[in-house]
């Protein structure tokens, strides 16, 4: 996977994987940081969250054509990084200064992100010019894109942690079912339940309720702002990678018309061939739109799903799958398993992969006993944010496996095209969300438990569902990003006209924009439907998307190779 790949990749990879760190940091609480500190209903956090991730990846457009224009992919890449940073400095400070620094913040990375976002990938792309060195271009964007999830993986885990931290230097530890009630207990219309749900958990804290739930929320809201600056810091090292290691990737840092000017070889193509060529994106692009606004339900409506509908008090063995430790030592168990078994490996190899297999389950197996014997059959509280840390978990996971298996496919010469994947990535998709369906089927409407969680509810007692079905959907869904996400980012780098690169990269994050604007604009269905009405909403437009996608791919296949 890794063989053959240019030094200046992994430079890419690692300052996109810094920005993406503090990014999903920032994400993983966006919207319980709404809801929580400023006490916003789930429709309209939702409804701020789609309009900001459309801002996110509409503005790779100015972006594109500000380095298209003949500022350059690679500085306006480092402006980008530094005006994220400002802005997640000023998001820091919006659990004081309120709903107006909160605005202004978010307008700032989105434009940091804008003019960073495209442009890196166009440098990736650019690394890939040379003929000898196409063949991996498939396999770099993989890679690329792993880089990204590990970044992503690690972000609510760093989040949750200064959260907790701080609510524990105050006496205090985090409850989702208590916000909302603290916010109703503030307001003087908390009902008789949430009254005596709260009193018990104040117990001891020695101050009455209202003032209670002002120390909650406080101790609450500054704990997710210390998690966005710590996203601000991440830019500085995103920076610092990104300048201190340019000559890796100086020679892929260039603009078309630069290049010609040098007499080097350059592609040029016919107007009717540009023409070809932008149809087949835009084509593509259109159906993309369908994915992202099913995908990016995971920090909204998913997210919800985990506060209100999810039973977070697990067992000892499904806490292990919360806890990096063990999660480490079973990405280390399996893939000790793999060169043991493998034909290809040194006896030598075998060995030592042996030893750490057994350290690995050792070290699992030491987490189980560990927590058996200090809480018998206890329980341990998951924290809902940490759900979405599965997707880039199985992203980094599956990567391997599905660069794999499409290379197995390449051999017989069966792999389908980039756009044939992203059509399977939509029936995928839909599968997914065919979990969410039954998970829900049942469950009371979000208008029925009015903002509480399921379990702070008498009357919804022991309905809460397992936290599988929830990770079991994050793990069909990153089947069908990997299907779909870098195979695109690799089809527009191969198929954009060389003079136009930047603006075509950010067609693909305006798909994507437009997609995230649907995942927060459709939040009030889910807010305001069935359960099980809106998961099955999504799976007809997966399904229609992908039928749509199906019966374009002739056209899309011939344009794209024109």
């Amino acid at each position: 996977m890794f063989k053959g790949q240019p030094k200046g990749l992994f430079v890419l990879a690692l300052s996109n994987m810094g920005e993406r760190f503090g990014y999903y940091t920032m994400l993983a609480i966006f919207t319980l940081f709404l809801q929580d500190r400023f006490g916003w209903d789930g429709a309209h956090a939702a409804s701020l969250y789609g309009i900001f991730l459309a801002g996110i990846y509409f503005l790779p457009l100015l972006g594109g054509i500000i380095a298209d224009a003949g500022f350059g992919y690679g500085r306006t890449a480092i402006t980008g990084i530094i005006i994220m940073c400002l802005g997640y400095i000023v998001l820091w400070q919006a659990n004081i200064g309120g709903e107006l620094m909160l605005y202004s913040a978010l307008a700032i990375i989105a434009l940091g992100v804008g003019l960073f976002k495209g442009n890196m990938v166009v440098i990736v792309g650019n690394l890939y010019e040379k003929s000898e060195l196409s063949k991996y271009r498939d396999a770099a964007f993989n890679i690329y894109y792993m880089f990204i999830n590990i970044g992503a993986f690690f972000a609510p885990y760093l989040a949750v942690t200064l959260k907790n931290w701080v609510m524990a230097s105050n006496g205090l530890s985090y409850n989702p079912a208590i916000p909302r009630i603290a916010h109703d207990v503030i307001d003087n219309k908390a009902t008789p339940e949430q009254l005596e749900t709260i009193t018990q958990f104040a117990a001891g804290k020695g101050s009455d309720l209202t003032q209670f739930a002002h120390n909650y929320l406080d101790s609450l809201s500054a704990g997710y702002s210390y998690g966005f600056l710590a996203a601000g810091i991440c830019m500085l090292i995103s920076l610092a990678i990104f300048i201190v290691f340019r000559k890796t990737y100086k020679d892929a840092d260039y603009l078309h018309k630069n290049k010609k000017a040098t007499g080097e070889p350059v592609v040029e193509l016919t107007k009717k061939q540009t023409r070809d060529r932008i149809l087949a994106l835009v084509l593509v692009f259109i159906i993309v739109i369908f994915f992202w606004m099913a995908f990016h339900q995971n920090g909204s409506t998913l997210t919800s799903f985990a506060k209100n509908y999810t039973d977070l008090e697990a067992t000892h063995f499904t806490s292990m799958w919360f806890y990096i430790p063990t999660i480490a030592a079973f990405f280390a168990f399996v893939i000790s398993l793999m060169i043991v078994f493998s034909k290809n490996s040194l006896k030598r190899s075998k060995i030592l992969a042996g030893i750490v297999g057994l350290i690995a389950l050792g070290t699992m197996g030491g987490y189980l006993l560990y927590q058996a014997s200090n809480d018998p059959g206890g329980l341990s509280r998951l924290d809902p944010e940490l759900f979405q840390s599965f997707n880039p978990l199985f992203v980094v996971f599956l990567t391997p496996i599905v660069i794999g298996f499409f290379a197995l496919l390449s051999k017989k010469s069966k792999e389908p095209s980039p756009p044939k994947k992203i059509a399977l990535g939509m029936i995928i998709t839909a599968i997914g969300f065919t979990l969410m369906f039954i998970a829900s089927f049942g469950l009371p409407s979000v208008q029925a438990l009015s903002g509480n969680a399921i379990t702070a509810l008498p009357e919804f007692s022991g309905m809460a569902v397992s936290p599988y079905w929830l990770i079991s959907t994050y793990f069909t869904l990153t089947i069908a990003e990997l299907f779909l996400s870098p195979m695109g980012l690799s089809f527009v780098a191969k198929v954009a006209p060389p003079k136009i690169k930047g603006t075509m990269q950010a067609g693909w994050l305006m798909a994507t924009a437009i997609g995230n604007y649907a995942a927060g604009a459709i939040g009030k269905f889910y807010q305001n439907w069935e359960l099980w009405q809106f998961f099955l909403f999504i799976i007809i437009l997966s399904i229609t998307s992908a039928i749509i996608m199906f019966s374009i791919l002739k056209i899309v296949n011939r344009a794209s190779t024109s």
